[in-house]
């Protein structure tokens, strides 16, 4: 039934807890599981000159495809699930959305913090926006916060 499986991460506790759910989707129809890391573009600014702005934005994309290909590592020694590492430059929800459609994704599987009231409405969702904007199952794993 699904073919490619979409587990995007944002570096955070929070969002691997949606780690073992996709793996076990990916696992149980044969497929393949595809990480994605979204990474926000920092804002022009005339104090930093474009060679500056691509510097860091290839520092950034250098430490999330590590980040991420230790996940994939483990994944595949541990399950033998194929896995995919891709990283995006631009909003989340966008590129989310914009991979999905143009990668012949089957499934997203994505945690939420489950916010709702003034701070889901002053900060957004991600994953409420991801499931507005597919056509696509989306499979939302609540996340919980770790207390201290």
């Amino acid at each position: 039934m699904y073919k490619r499986v979409l587990l995007p991460l944002d570096g955070s506790d929070l969002a691997e807890q949606a780690l073992p759910h996709a793996v076990a989707q990916a696992e149980r129809f044969q497929a393949e599981l595809i990480l994605l890391r979204v990474l926000e573009m920092l804002p022009r600014d005339r104090q930093w000159s474009g060679a500056v702005v691509k510097e860091g934005f290839e520092l950034t994309d250098k430490l999330a495809r590590n980040y991420l290909g230790q996940i994939a590592t483990r994944i595949i020694h541990e399950h033998g699930t194929p896995v995919q590492v891709v990283t995006a430059d631009g909003r989340p929800h966008v590129e989310i959305i914009h991979f999905a459609e143009n990668n012949k994704v089957d499934l997203i599987v994505m945690s939420t913090r489950g916010q709702s009231g003034f701070s889901r409405w002053l900060m957004g969702s991600v994953a409420e926006r991801v499931v507005r904007g597919v056509r696509i199952p989306v499979l939302l794993i609540h996340a919980k916060e770790n207390e201290p």
